[in-house]
């Protein structure tokens, strides 16, 4: 059965992108330290390979469209997602046809009707929420998420994009053990227990 889950890189003090997010700044000052481990010791064929697998119980993404913004140029014309994403935005735009299966559906009508469509699409596969972060805030206040994963990463930004702020409150349970690798990298994975109650 298909479930709704975000999936992202955190900082010991809450933050999933460093200060002053631009264009060519994709993830903010100091922010690609967040995504390191999921490279090093890894060549550029190894860590596709590693990406592709992160993605492949998944039938379809949402995703936001700052995000959309900042990297559809890095990701090139053959994304790792190879699933159709639906861009939540207020600027409407005819979809967008990558190599491999991705193409980035532009949905103007709310974030109800994006995730009616990622649904379609995804089938018996899972829906990921890629974020930013202002994403994930309104999918967890609609009561959206089932799970997330956390891949909290030992450094410190003291500033930037936090995850979490303006969340009301919620609980979660452990849905797996927790999981320290080589990088000093601890992987969470929890499910909702108590959705969060929009404000």
């Amino acid at each position: 059965m298909s479930t709704v889950y975000f999936d992202l890189s955190i900082s010991l003090d809450g933050y999933i992108a460093g200060p002053n997010v631009t264009l060519s700044n994709p993830l903010g000052d100091d922010g690609e330290r967040l995504h390191d481990w999921m490279f090093v010791g890894r060549s550029a064929e190894q860590a596709r390979t590693f990406e592709e697998d992160v993605f492949a119980p998944c039938g379809a993404m949402l995703m936001g469209r700052t995000m959309l913004d900042v990297g559809i140029e890095p990701w090139g014309e053959e994304p790792t997602f190879h699933m159709p994403v639906f861009i939540l935005t207020h600027r409407p735009h005819e979809p967008v046809v990558k190599l491999g299966g991705t193409t980035y559906y532009f949905v103007t009508t709310g974030l109800a009707d994006a995730l009616e469509q990622a649904r379609a699409a995804a089938g018996d596969k899972d829906i990921v929420i890629a974020g930013g972060a202002n994403l994930v805030r309104q999918c967890l206040a609609a009561g959206m998420v089932e799970e997330f994963r956390l891949h909290l990463v030992p450094v410190v930004l003291g500033g930037g994009v936090r995850l979490f702020d303006g969340v009301a409150p919620f609980t979660a349970e452990p849905a797996a053990s927790c999981v320290l690798d080589s990088h000093g990298v601890t992987h969470l994975h929890y499910r909702m227990r108590d959705r969060a109650r929009p404000a």
